[in-house]
């Protein structure tokens, strides 16, 4: 007697045959729908990046010198009664004593000034022309305290190291200077209001207006005493 296989009839569907699909031992590839694909993946990650570094990067970029900074954190607006007054009028203020030798009348001493105005430094001892190359340095002003504005004692020229330059090379001073180093000690930084009549009047110099009032800033670094008055 024949053996009778069990089978199942295909169906149809709208008149066409359907057959059953194959089986399959093999698992589905889950990879396949849990993984992105790589590129698109780093493609994310570099985006990712880029949007936190952009930002510190233009910080850092927009950030001011360490020593500007500095410099502007410890300055402060300092209220106008503060100030003394010098005999002839002009009001000065010490940022720092110092701690070395007093400026007296009739001493020649060596300082450093920027005149400022309009938050712009004008004009500077830090500007000495350097004739070898016509480079720049910072060249300290030499002068003695009391005497008269052009009357300072010319040093000629010096050879250093770096070259031969001009002593007094430096843009002139205003004459307030000549008057509010006074009582200055060596190491000391004194700032000054300087109005136009003590200043460059009604001339101006450089980016200084004429008739302006500006801010002149001085540096002591060396007191020499006059003959008979050496201690």
């Amino acid at each position: 007697m024949a053996s009778v296989r069990s089978f199942r009839k295909p169906t149809t569907l709208d008149g066409r045959l359907l057959r059953p699909a194959a089986a399959s031992n093999r698992p589905p590839d889950v990879t396949k729908q849990l993984a992105p694909p790589a590129r698109a993946a780093s493609r994310r990650l570099a985006i990712l990046i880029s949007s936190l570094l952009l930002p510190l990067a233009l910080a850092l970029t927009s950030l001011p010198r360490s020593s500007e900074a500095r410099e502007r954190r410890n300055r402060k607006a300092i209220p106008l009664e503060e100030y003394s007054t010098s005999p002839d009028g002009v009001k000065y203020y010490d940022i720092i004593e110092g701690k070395g030798p007093v400026a007296t009348k009739g001493s020649t001493v060596q300082v450093h000034f920027d005149c400022i105005y309009r938050g712009v430094t004008a004009v500077s001892s830090r500007e000495s022309k350097l004739l070898a190359g016509n480079r720049i340095i910072a060249q300290p002003y030499e002068f003695k305290v009391g005497s008269p504005p052009g009357k300072e004692r010319k040093r000629g020229s010096v050879d250093n190291p770096n070259g031969l330059f001009s002593a007094q090379a430096a843009p002139k001073p205003p004459p307030a200077m000549y008057s509010t180093t006074e009582g200055m000690k060596v190491g000391g930084k004194r700032t000054v209001i300087v109005p136009p009549e003590a200043g460059y009047g009604q001339k101006g110099m450089a980016e200084i207006s004429p008739g302006a009032t500006f801010e002149l800033n001085i540096e002591l670094l060396q007191v020499e005493q006059p003959e008979g008055n050496q201690t």
